[in-house]
């Protein structure tokens, strides 16, 4: 009997593989068959000539590697690029982020959320972790555009109990949707946000409902220091005694983890992860990053993340890849830490793990779902690639990304993007700009200190 035709099979190309000991290999002259959005088989280019597939994409002298994930961003605030330049944090949340936010309407949070996607399809992003408000416009733009999504809907204390249900009512609406690229979180705002009758709650609902919560801790040293002043307790022993580390948790930025931090962690009965932004941390002059090290120590995945557009002013995981592949070489005084096979380990698999998805995406192997994206490396500024690792890691660019692919369907094909009209989202952008930006009214949506 003769099989069926597969959905898609990519040929010719080097495909990018993980052993079981966190090790990455290339296979060369390889096809990477999908059916029904799942990759079915990595065989050679001249075993795949005998298949029959509905769709075929030469990918000749091109790499496949797992689709990126971005584990925390805020992909609305797009539309705030550049508006609160050379900052400190305090006065970049007070003056700026905040009074524009309270001008957010739900039509601005779908316009960004789309103009975030475009952006992160074209730099091999398959899939992001949104931690924002007004969720149901991004979970309608992730149906749409067909990218994945690991979305939650944030809250402060502030808000009432009205700002824990709704996050909650969003996790359990959305969870599973977009035929199964939605996956949802609880997702209070922060331990200086959200008091610890909240948090404990948030942590009873998560168990009580099977969700895993995204929030952020010990964003950077300042937080901690004055947790500790006011409260004689650091964020992440907040966490603990909030019951919070009992549960599955993603910790955005944790530059602010001390040494104390680190049995905590280490013995917390949840999966833990961390996601780091590390251009945020520079650009904010924090004095120190994510302890990457560390926590890989301690068996903590490390995902990587952009943050918002606001902060990073890009969405590009790539820049984010080499960024921390260089500041560990810096804050360890070791090159030979992180290396660039290291570098894309954090890049695909503990990124996918970080989130929750280490079973479904993060590499390309039979029964992982078909997030896949091609890198053309045949540009001056990659050539000759003499270690094929470093040149990913270090010299190619999000730019280098000719095809993206998320669960066998083809969102950018030759650079081409198919599902988001760029320039329309632009324009609907630009007509709001005025109002969005008016701070004369004078408020805020929260007040940053910590």
């Amino acid at each position: 009997m003769t099989p069926s035709p597969a959905g898609l099979i990519i040929t010719r190309c080097t495909v990018l593989t993980h052993d079981d000991h966190e090790g990455i290999g290339f296979a060369e002259d390889a096809a990477v068959v999908v059916r029904d959005g799942v990759v079915e088989a990595v065989i050679s280019s001249a075993e795949a000539e005998e298949l029959t597939a509905t769709e075929r994409i030469d990918a000749q002298g091109q790499i496949a590697l797992p689709g990126l994930v971005n584990c925390h961003t805020h992909a609305p605030m797009v539309a705030l690029r550049g508006v609160a330049e050379d900052l400190p944090t305090e006065e970049w949340f007070n003056d700026v982020v905040w009074p524009v936010e309270s001008n957010l309407t739900e039509k601005d949070v779908e316009s960004g959320a789309r103009l975030a996607c475009a952006e992160m399809i074209r730099g091999g992003v398959t899939c992001f972790a949104d931690h924002y408000f007004s969720m149901d416009a991004v979970a309608a733009v992730v149906e749409e555009c067909g990218i994945r999504a690991h979305l939650g809907e944030a809250y402060f204390s502030s808000q009432g109990p009205q700002g824990r249900e709704r996050s909650l009512e969003f996790a359990l609406r959305h969870r599973g949707g977009a035929g199964g690229r939605i996956t949802t979180t609880l997702a209070p705002h922060a331990p200086y946000t959200v008091d610890d009758a909240d948090l404990a709650a948030t942590a009873e609902l998560a168990r009580e409902h099977g969700l895993p919560v995204h929030l952020h801790a010990s964003e950077n040293r300042d937080q901690a220091e004055a947790s500790l002043a006011r409260h004689g307790v650091t964020p992440i022993e907040v966490l603990r005694r909030t019951g919070l580390l009992d549960g599955d948790v993603l910790i955005a930025h944790g530059t602010g983890i001390l040494d104390r931090d680190l049995p905590i962690l280490a013995n917390a009965s949840g999966h833990i992860a961390v996601a780091s932004a590390p251009r945020g941390y520079l650009k904010f002059a924090w004095p120190t990053t994510t302890p990457v090290r560390a926590l890989h120590d301690l068996g903590i995945p490390v995902g990587l993340a952009t943050d918002g557009a606001a902060s990073n002013n890009s969405l590009d995981v790539w820049e984010s890849m080499a960024l921390t592949a260089l500041i560990q070489k810096s804050t360890t005084g070791d090159p030979r830490w992180l290396t660039a096979r290291q570098a894309l380990h954090h890049a695909t698999l503990q990124s996918a793990r970080a989130v929750g998805l280490g079973e479904v995406v993060g590499s390309i192997a039979p029964g992982r779902r078909a997030d896949i994206i091609l890198v053309d490396l045949t540009g001056p500024h990659t050539q000759p690639v003499h270690d094929l690792a470093a040149t990913l890691v270090h010299s190619a660019r999000s730019s280098d990304v000719r095809t993206t692919i998320v669960n066998g369907r083809v969102l950018m094909r030759d650079r081409e993007l198919l599902t988001i009209d760029v320039p329309a989202v632009v324009r609907e952008l630009g007509e709001r700009m005025p109002a969005l930006l008016d701070r004369s009214h004078g408020k805020r949506i929260q007040e940053y200190d910590t």
